[in-house]
């Protein structure tokens, strides 16, 4: 079977690499630096440089293939995600676009297209969860805490980005929405500060983002749900000075003769700031709490990951937790374990506990350990 993965950044090579274990892997991208690093980690995989923001050839560079990864930037991921379908390919997506991917729903039906989209980590595994105990409990909280961070805390920002600096100010600017008391709220992002403990790591300061998605639609019933992101504390603080002087602005300014737009420039700078060195100690943390009712009994459901930079692949743990939940995704289509046409967020897949149980078991395999606790 031959697979297309579209992007070769850091989360696109770890899924390359991980479902060239079995099928017949090509992964295109703009850039061939990007190509050839893949190259050097695994030959096996064929390498095509195309501009993927240029997506009306599509049909005709997608026709080979069996199924298609989309794993790049979110401002494109829509247009991207869109063209697959059109091309009547099945896709599985973790490209995070902001647009609302359920509307591709009605195109994914009628070109006979499974589609599992924003299956990642978070959103992804938080919505696995959601869905497969939304199937058994009556639920009243649903709470997710997530973050990436180095191992080795640098001043002044503390923080790595696995991703491109303009998706994570996208989501430090972009207004959180929570579920209180049945009602959407909106809140800016990086309010709500607080302090948590987690074991292995120590004290973060966990944020709202705008992180539930999909969820805000298909789990309407739950009262209470909200995302929160987590740093080192005292990043919040930090980002907050930079947004109210304005670094984060799209408005141009002029300077020296010439117009110049902040976040640009801003992104730009944080790039070198924020970048991932080659072989840096990193841990992906994360905590999935449910809280409700089975059997008219109170119970509280908690899955939690903790998972480092692995030594031996050289693949981060951001890139890991969420590239094999991707590729793990890939083979429930591939095996036929999900045959449905549409467009799928994960609470949709995780509600079939085959589907579930494959992801989690996936995971595992590759040394991704969710570890579940139940309480009263």
């Amino acid at each position: 079977m031959k697979i297309a993965v579209l992007g070769a950044g850091m989360v696109g090579r770890a899924i390359a690499e991980d479902l060239a274990l079995s099928f017949d892997v090509t992964s295109f991208d703009k850039s061939a630096e990007s190509l050839n690093l893949l190259t050097q980690r695994n030959p096996s995989i064929t390498t095509t440089v195309l501009d993927l923001s240029e997506t009306e050839n599509f049909a005709a560079s997608l026709s080979p293939y069996d199924l298609v990864v989309t794993a790049v930037p979110g401002f494109m991921g829509f247009n991207v995600l869109k063209s697959v379908i059109t091309a009547g390919k099945n896709v599985v997506d973790i490209s995070f676009s902001p647009e609302d991917t359920l509307q591709l729903d009605m195109l994914a039906k009628e070109n006979r297209v499974t589609a599992i989209v924003d299956c990642g980590v978070a959103p992804g595994m938080s919505n696995l969860v959601l869905g497969r105990y939304n199937e058994e409990m009556i639920i009243d909280d649903f709470e997710c805490y997530v973050g990436g961070l180095p191992e080795i805390r640098k001043k002044p920002f503390e923080y790595k980005a696995p991703f491109s600096p303009v998706d994570v100010i996208e989501e430090y600017t972009r207004p959180a929405r929570l579920v209180e008391n049945g009602t959407i709220v909106t809140r800016p992002a990086l309010s709500e500060i607080e302090l948590m403990d987690f074991e292995g790591v120590g004290t973060l300061e966990a944020f709202n983002t705008d992180g539930l998605r999909s969820i805000l639609d298909t789990m309407k019933h739950i009262p209470n749900m909200k995302e929160k992101t987590l740093r080192y504390p005292g990043h919040c603080e930090l980002i907050i000075a930079l947004q109210r002087s304005g670094f984060f602005s799209k408005n141009t300014i002029p300077c020296k003769g010439a117009d110049i737009s902040p976040i640009e420039y801003t992104s730009a700078v944080l790039f070198n700031e924020w970048k991932l060195l080659p072989g840096e100690a990193e841990f992906t943390i994360m905590k999935i709490r449910i809280k409700g009712r089975q059997n008219a009994i109170t119970k509280t459901v908690e899955y939690s990951l903790l998972d480092r930079y692995d030594v031996q692949s050289q693949t981060s743990s951001m890139a890991r937790s969420t590239g094999y939940t991707c590729a793990a995704a890939v083979h429930l289509i591939t095996q036929k374990l999900f045959t449905s046409t549409g467009v799928f967020p994960p609470e949709k897949v995780g509600n079939n506990p085959a589907c579930f149980d494959h992801i989690i078991r996936y995971l595992a395999e590759r040394n991704v350990n969710w570890i579940k606790k139940e309480y009263a």
